[in-house]
């Protein structure tokens, strides 16, 4: 029964994230190929407070949901073609930026060495870089847009300020949530 319990707890805080993830896409401005949304916040927290392998799957499901023609996307595209299209990589890469954030939290977590730098790291490297490593790509491979330096800027550098301050307000809220619901750790810190 337990374990039950356990599976429709991960359900329920999975579906508030893939919600979440939605939500935060209607709030966008529209400058240069792609927009500014809260979803990579949302990316971000869903690897800290859920974990790896939670997060992922979050990001899975909500993935699924744009396959299957949800309009959960910024500007309420959904489909096969917006996942094709030049944000598609941004996209996909949200499964891979909550498995490696979660999975950097969670190992601190173990030895029992997570602190706001560390979570702020883990935003940095799995939220911000490994985001901008698939999807900066892509974009420019589907818009065939030259390597110079107003891509950089329009396609690329725009972003960054906006990334590196969600990156460093998820970890208050990370810390808060950690702190008020320690159950929702799915690792446990060593004992010394």
């Amino acid at each position: 029964m337990r374990r039950s319990a356990l599976k429709v707890r991960d359900m329920t805080w999975m579906a508030m994230f893939v919600a979440m993830l939605a939500v935060s896409g209607a709030f966008a401005i529209h400058i240069g190929p792609a927009p500014i949304t809260l979803q990579t916040l949302v990316v971000m927290l869903a690897g800290s407070v859920l974990g790896a392998r939670r997060g992922m799957i979050s990001m899975i499901v909500f993935i699924a949901l744009v396959i299957a023609g949800a309009p959960v996307l910024s500007g309420g595209k959904s489909g096969i073609a917006a996942l094709a299209g030049p944000t598609g990589g941004y996209i996909i890469s949200w499964v891979f930026a909550a498995g490696l954030t979660g999975w950097m939290v969670e190992r601190w977590i173990r030895k029992g060495t997570l602190n706001a730098w560390k979570i702020g790291l883990a935003h940095l490297v799995g939220g911000v870089i490994l985001i901008h490593l698939i999807g900066f790509p892509w974009l420019v491979t589907v818009l065939d847009l030259p390597l110079n330096q107003t891509t950089w800027i329009s396609s690329l550098l725009v972003f960054m300020p906006g990334d590196l301050m969600k990156a460093i307000l998820a970890v208050p809220v990370v810390m808060a949530v950690r702190k008020a619901l320690p159950q929702l750790s799915s690792v446990q810190q060593k004992r010394a």
